[in-house]
């Protein structure tokens, strides 16, 4: 199996910066593309940031030039630089495996890790 473990969250105030990060242990045979979403209490958990492999990234537009999303294949690793920090974003983190392989065959295991609480006060 695999496990996402998230980390780097905590309380900052507005206009601070957090650096989360995500580790993936278990059957992990290489990972093409994973994601970081977010979820704000009462509301859907939404896309804040995908990459591939080949460093294509996207962002949702509220984040767009104040977070970066990074990979770090040979760790297995995914990280969000959040700088410029608002309350608005303010929400649990999850660390989303979006296409990770666990053989060479192309079998697939998608999950989320346990998330980060990001807190930013005005």
């Amino acid at each position: 199996q695999v496990q996402l473990v998230e980390s780097g969250g905590g309380l900052v105030q507005a206009g601070g910066s957090l650096r989360l990060s995500c580790v993936a242990s278990g059957s992990v045979f290489s990972i093409e593309s994973m994601a970081w979403y977010r979820q704000a209490p009462g509301k859907q958990r939404e896309l804040v940031a995908h990459i591939t492999s080949g460093g294509v990234t996207n962002y949702t537009d509220s984040v767009k030039g104040r977070f970066t999303i990074s990979m770090y294949n040979a760790k297995n690793s995914v990280y969000l630089q959040m700088n410029s920090l608002k309350p608005e974003d303010t929400a649990v983190y999850y660390c989303n495996a979006d296409r990770l392989l666990i053989d060479s065959y192309g079998s697939t295991w998608w999950g989320w890790g346990q998330g980060t609480q990001v807190t930013v006060s005005s």
